[in-house]
């Protein structure tokens, strides 16, 4: 792969690393301690601030500030850090802050997502590999994401919430609780769990029988007169075999926030 490609008028720090392949365009910048993998881009007028570690082809585009200091009013100039996955596109106006020192100094995002325009990472979020970011959608500190999951238009995540596995977020749904893995939560004048996210779980490519697993499993957890613990007892009775189901069950238990029922 051929030598980094920077444009005369871009300005990149002394301190940073430029993978091999890497394309930087007219007035994008790269700061102090930034290291950047094979093959990344820079659009025109694209940001990435340090100290951070970016993986291999990952896309920037304009006016995204990825990198940029943690919007936390206990932040004093900390070195804190971020690091990014492979093959993530950051599309305009995204930003991505860095971590704190009273949230463990890292904000670390996985491999394979998209940031539609306006999204925020906030600091010290742990957002796993092939997340959907839709134009808008907010993290505030704290916050995981885990594979797969979707956060819709203009949503806001509380902070210290976590967001589950192929769990879908509708548009404008304000998120409070923890969103479970595989379900579906869109707002409709309150905050509700519709269940499995049927749909987006046949394009990830889940059988038959694994959509019937979950099923069974949201109807006794939304829809039976069990209250949440009975329901899990059930769950663990009669779908214990079930892989999606355990993971489900650890979700819950682990929940310090309650979650979007």
């Amino acid at each position: 792969m051929s030598a980094p490609e920077i444009h005369p008028q871009a300005a990149v720090a002394a301190s940073a690393k430029l993978g091999a392949g890497v394309r930087v365009g007219a007035y994008a910048i790269v700061g102090e301690d930034v290291e950047m993998g094979e093959g990344c881009v820079l659009h025109a007028h694209a940001v990435v601030h340090g100290p951070c570690k970016v993986g291999r082809d990952n896309i920037f585009y304009p006016f995204c500030v990825v990198g940029g200091d943690p919007q936390d009013l206990r932040f004093r100039g900390e070195r804190t850090q971020l690091t990014v996955g492979d093959g993530n596109t950051f599309r305009e106006y995204v930003t991505i802050s860095r971590g704190t020192v009273g949230g463990g100094g890292k904000t670390t995002l996985g491999s394979g997502s998209l940031f539609l325009a306006s999204s925020h990472v906030g600091h010290d979020c742990h957002v796993g590999n092939n997340v959907l970011f839709v134009n808008g959608a907010t993290l505030a500190g704290h916050v995981t994401v885990e594979d797969y999951a979707t956060i819709g238009f203009q949503s806001p995540v509380h902070q210290f919430c976590r967001v589950g596995r192929y769990a879908y977020i509708g548009a404008s749904t304000v998120i409070t609780q923890d969103v479970l893995p595989f379900s579906r939560v869109v707002t409709d004048r309150e905050t509700r769990n519709y269940g499995v996210n049927t749909i987006g779980l046949e394009r990830k490519g889940f059988s038959d029988e694994r959509l019937k697993s979950l099923g069974r499993a949201f109807r006794l957890l939304l829809r039976s007169k069990m209250n949440t613990t009975q329901a899990l007892a059930e769950m663990r009775k009669s779908l214990g075999e079930s892989e999606d189901v355990q993971e489900l069950i650890r979700f819950i238990e682990a929940a310090e926030r309650g979650i979007v029922k």
